[in-house]
């Protein structure tokens, strides 16, 4: 089973993080007790710039969570849609020979789901099986990958695509001025990635999946994730973060390598999905890896932001479309999120 194509596409509205802090700034005014705070903890996430779902201007006419969460939609539809036609275009395929769609996102939520959304506005088939799946944040986009791939496993002659919609703009709350609030309006943007996994028995080009696995840390709900209440979504985000990476991150990549014959010396791909500074620095620390192994990471914080679930699928989408290593290289995607949990994916160039 193979990775065939993937693709990247984000918003038309571009902005420097220079001007989303001066516009947050002005909105909240004299309720920033400490706008230096804010000016601070943004220039150190890492993020130069971000596209976002609307213009600023938008943002401000939104004034409950209903509003929000449709506006996800009217985004999603349309970023979704040039997601697939990209990575279809990318792997050599047609709409009508994806056989099973994944969506994953936790920015937006309402039934029916934007798969069956995107059937119909993409005169995609009928029997096509579709699986929406809510509330893995930053791990969606392995996850969704892991099970886009079991399927093809299942049906080596079929297809399966998986899409990640995140509008992290959309989310924001308004009157939170919380510490923990204003690193989230620094770090986290809106884009859409599709991903195209073929059985074995089609015959697409791209990196192999080899295997893959899932780990989860019991007691660690308070790690990150979302308190969902009628206020929206507020973020969640521990301090003890980092710390976590570096406790458990290595033995578990370790052991994983193991048991299918390799240590960490024969990875010559790291894609690692980018959570943040602190994030990418636990996880150099907890592999023992320099920075220039991380490149694709850091360059896609810089330059996209934090996409949620997309992210770690950006950096693999930026690797295979434009940095792809030699014929026979071993890469390890792995990405982190609310459980709090890890997913790692084994691949050959």
């Amino acid at each position: 089973m193979r990775i065939a194509g993937i693709a990247t596409v984000l918003p038309e509205h571009v902005y420097s993080q220079q001007d989303i802090t001066e516009a947050l700034r002005q909105y909240w005014g004299e309720r920033l007790e400490r706008p230096g705070l804010l000016e601070k903890l943004h220039a150190r996430v890492g993020v130069a710039q971000r596209h976002l779902a609307f213009p600023f201007e938008r943002y401000r006419q939104f004034k409950t969570w209903g509003e929000t969460n449709n506006a996800w939609f009217e985004v999603g539809e349309e970023l979704g849609t040039r997601a697939i036609d990209a990575a279809l275009a990318r792997a050599g395929l047609a709409r009508n020979e994806i056989d099973a769609l994944y969506i994953v996102s936790i920015t937006g939520v309402a039934s029916p789901s934007l798969d069956a959304r995107l059937i119909n506005r993409m005169n995609l088939r009928r029997d096509l099986k579709r699986t929406p799946v809510f509330g893995l944040g930053c791990v969606g986009g392995a996850v969704g990958l892991t099970r886009a791939a079991d399927y093809v496993l299942a049906y080596p002659d079929q297809v399966a695509v998986l899409l990640s919609v995140e509008l992290c703009s959309l989310t924001m709350l308004k009157d939170d001025l919380s510490t923990v609030n204003l690193i989230a309006t620094g770090l986290f943007a809106d884009g859409a990635v599709a991903a195209v996994v073929a059985g074995s028995k089609r015959p697409c080009a791209g990196p192999e999946i080899l295997s893959q696995r899932s780990v989860f840390y019991p007691g660690t709900e308070e790690i990150m994730g979302w308190d969902i209440s009628e206020r929206g979504f507020a973020v969640v985000l521990s301090k003890k973060l980092p710390a976590l990476i570096k406790c458990h991150l290595g033995a578990d990549v370790d052991s994983f390598l193991a048991g299918n014959g390799l240590t960490r010396r024969d990875i010559g791909s790291w894609l690692i999905h980018p959570g943040g500074p602190k994030v990418l620095q636990a996880v150099e620390d907890a592999l023992g890896l320099h920075r220039c192994e991380l490149r694709r990471s850091w360059e896609n914080l810089k330059w996209t932001g934090n996409l949620s679930s997309g992210s770690v699928l950006a950096v693999l989408g930026e690797a295979m479309n434009n940095h792809r290593p030699a014929a026979g290289t071993i890469g390890l995607i792995a990405a982190m999120g609310p459980g709090f949990c890890s997913e790692l994916i084994l691949i050959r160039w």
